[in-house]
């Protein structure tokens, strides 16, 4: 498209590339995989000159980064800071802060999963375990859209006073190299203008943010976070039909309706999930059936009507998701069931991909054949491969007594060597 480069480009920098073009005025990160290479990306652009009048800040952690843009954004300029996995959990209480001022930080989340055991690949534990922290979740299917929705980020942010996160498949998206649209500097210009906050420190006017507030008041304070939210629903659409208008292709919206229109069932996930998803769907309608994808791109605020329009026609509804409540069920799902109120679609919770296992098209497969043949409990909760017979073995090896944490002893049990004895009560050359 004219004004804009198609490059063959590595997610991460594709990202950099796009935040540099909204110009921010301070950057301030701590590096954790695999969120990395955004970050050396925008280090290595303000060190050549390439993004002037930035002030790029290496923190001592991610508690620190996030303190430093609150402070940032607090005195009045844009600001932007990006992490993963527990890198955002260290932030966590800083990211509430940011969020109770009402400042318009952006930040980019490079899903990863959560530790113990440590696991650098993708799921979306990281982001889902701060969904009520306030900040407003955008997630990416693609790299495009990952760029696209970066650039959108800053412009809803800066509207409405409220942080955002986007976020993307940590390696899935940040590391492949795919073919990307990057924007011209004079069109994100156009698409978002000169940062003026809507609130400022002034030494000349000093007050106080984030002091005590009572009872009397903090209620109505939280209100008024909850409704910026609630506005950011019409907001989104907004600037998604403004980018399409600008840049020639869709912006991302709330959610992305795929063949849904006479869809008897239909599979609900974030991400870039989305991509394997939709190209079943395709498989299974060749077939006759008919069946159709819904993508979650704003998950915070819950887009409640968008979905409940999107899957009112829908007999059966697969929630497939990478991430959950332990102990509870799908976070995703029971979001859709919320949604799905008073509707006779079944619903069903599917967690896949957790700790990087691949979703592949084979096991979607299969996984909606269960469905549409009845196969399937949707009272339970389910996880897509899951190695019963593993999982067997440790609860059996458990109730015999044996101690010491499950993820060694399934290793073990794995590549076959350095097996841990069975507990007491064992019987004589059981299986460990």
């Amino acid at each position: 498209m004219p004004g804009q480069r198609l490059s063959q480009i590595e997610g991460s920098v594709a990202v950099a590339q796009a935040v540099a073009r909204c110009r921010p005025s301070v950057i301030a990160a701590y590096p954790i995989s695999p969120q990395t290479h955004i970050v050396e990306g925008l280090s290595d652009l303000v060190r050549g000159g390439e993004l002037i009048d930035c002030e790029y800040l290496m923190a001592e952690s991610e508690f620190g980064a996030m303190s430093a843009c609150i402070g940032a954004s607090a005195a009045g300029v844009r600001t932007y800071t990006a992490t993963s996995s527990q890198g955002l959990l260290f932030m966590a209480e800083a990211l509430f802060n940011a969020s109770g001022l009402g400042l318009p930080i952006v930040m980019t989340v490079a899903n990863r999963a959560i530790g113990a055991p440590i696991n650098i690949w993708n799921d979306h534990s990281d982001s889902m375990s701060m969904r009520d922290s306030g900040w407003i979740q955008l997630y990416a299917e693609s790299n495009q859209a990952a760029v696209d929705l970066h650039v959108q980020a800053f412009a809803l942010a800066e509207r409405l006073s409220v942080p955002v996160m986007v976020c993307m498949d940590g390696f899935v998206l940040t590391h492949a190299v795919e073919e990307v649209e990057l924007p011209e500097q004079e069109q994100v210009d156009a698409f978002l203008p000169r940062f003026v906050p809507q609130q400022l420190l002034d030494p000349k006017e000093p007050v106080s943010i984030g002091a005590m507030v009572g009872p009397e008041a903090f209620t109505e304070v939280k209100y008024l976070m909850h409704a910026k939210q609630v506005q950011a629903l019409d907001e989104i659409p907004r600037l998604a039909a403004d980018f399409e208008e600008m840049f020639g292709r869709p912006g991302g919206g709330l959610v992305a309706p795929y063949r849904t229109d006479d869809a008897e069932t239909v599979v609900v996930t974030l991400g870039s999930a989305l991509g394997s998803v939709e190209e079943v769907v395709d498989e299974l309608r060749e077939d006759g059936v008919r069946i159709g994808a819904l993508g979650i791109t704003c998950f915070r605020p819950w887009p409640l009507d968008e979905v409940r329009a999107a899957l009112a026609g829908a007999s059966r509804v697969i929630v497939v998701e990478k991430a959950f409540a332990v102990g509870a069920g799908g976070i995703v799902g029971q979001n859709v069931r919320l949604a799905l109120s008073g509707l006779p679609a079944t619903v069903y919770d599917v967690v896949a991909g957790l700790g990087g296992r691949p979703i592949t098209r084979a096991s979607l497969r299969g996984l909606f054949r269960d469905v549409l043949e009845d196969r399937m409990d949707s009272r339970s909760l389910h996880f897509l491969d899951l190695d019963v017979e593993l999982v067997e073995r440790e609860l059996a090896r458990t109730r015999l007594g044996g101690t010491g944490p499950h993820a060694e002893h399934m290793l073990r049990a794995l590549v076959g060597v350095g097996a841990v004895p069975p507990g007491p009560e064992a019987p004589v050359g059981e299986e460990s």
